[in-house]
């Protein structure tokens, strides 16, 4: 066994499995999975203008953040991620079944961090409030993206590139954990056996993290396995039925307004806070800070 985990592989061959795992998974599971979504809307008799409209809303806003992240990926990921590879990096590793394995388990980890940062600081919410303002959870909410969420996982990627991860790897490792995460934006699954419900994250988890209900706020940042949040203390499981949505909900499903309300909630907060140092810590701060007075550590969901 260890001889086959630690066998060399071929660039070719990984970029297939990964292709097929990342690429090809909208085909033959996220649209057919999206459509009996709408079938069952439609039994429920929940299938409505608001509903359908809050679909194409999310379609758009990913596709602003595509090209925002083609953008990225061609002048800031591909050479930054290979400067760092080639400077500063540890050895490079082997490709192999050992070295993918880790990597994706890292790129997890990473994106736990990562998620959790999106929360708990101004300038991450602005951006990532975006995925949680739908009132509606289905596989299309997995592509709402805000105009800055291509840019936060860039902090937390570098490390693994330091450690000898191929960049290219490293990459595709992350895809792995969204694609995980699309699949997990769904109210047709209830919950898995129990063996199942404490290592992996799963719909159940994930529901809870989009709830704003107030005992939900700020849980389960899991990726792929809902581990971590059990060991870092964000865990919270699916007990109150989950109200969808944020504190503040923006009543709209235009497309540019989805997309731009968190950056422009953000920037009026920071004209009305006075003071260079103050304007700073509203970057860094909980989003629901302001210097009159501490308002808590909670997000503002």
């Amino acid at each position: 066994m260890i001889e086959f985990l630690s066998k060399k592989l071929d660039w070719i061959d990984v970029n297939y499995w990964f292709y097929i795992l990342n690429d090809l998974s909208l085909i033959y599971i996220i649209l057919p999975f999206f459509v009996l979504e709408l079938i069952r809307y439609a039994y429920l008799k929940k299938l409505n203008k608001d509903l359908i409209l809050d679909s194409i809303a999310n379609i758009i806003t990913f596709g602003g953040f595509y090209v925002i992240e083609i953008i990225l990926g061609l002048l800031a990921i591909t050479k930054v991620y290979f400067w760092i590879y080639n400077n500063f990096s540890l050895p490079h590793l082997e490709l192999n079944w050992i070295t993918i394995i880790c990597c994706i388990l890292l790129a997890d980890f990473a994106y736990y961090w990562e998620h959790r940062m999106m929360h708990r600081i101004g300038i991450g919410w602005a951006t990532h409030t975006v995925h949680h303002s739908s009132p509606h959870f289905n596989m299309s909410v997995a592509y709402r993206f805000g105009p800055l969420d291509a840019i936060m996982p860039i902090i937390f990627s570098l490390p693994i590139v330091m450690l000898g991860f191929d960049p290219i790897l490293v990459l595709l490792s992350e895809v792995f954990v969204q694609v995980f995460q699309t699949l997990l934006h769904t109210e047709i699954i209830g919950k898995f056996i129990k063996p199942v419900e404490f290592i992996f994250n799963t719909p159940s988890h994930h529901r809870v993290h989009h709830g704003s209900n107030r005992q939900y706020w700020d849980k389960n940042y899991a990726g792929i396995l809902i581990i971590w949040d059990r060991m870092l203390g964000t865990f919270e499981p699916e007990v109150e039925k989950v109200r969808y949505g944020i504190s503040e909900p923006i009543h709209s499903n235009n497309p540019i307004k989805v997309f731009l309300h968190g950056i422009s909630r953000f920037l009026k907060k920071l004209k009305k806070v006075n003071g260079f140092k103050n304007k700073l810590l509203v970057f860094i701060k909980a989003p629901d800070w302001m210097p009159t007075h501490d308002q808590g550590t909670s997000t503002n969901k």
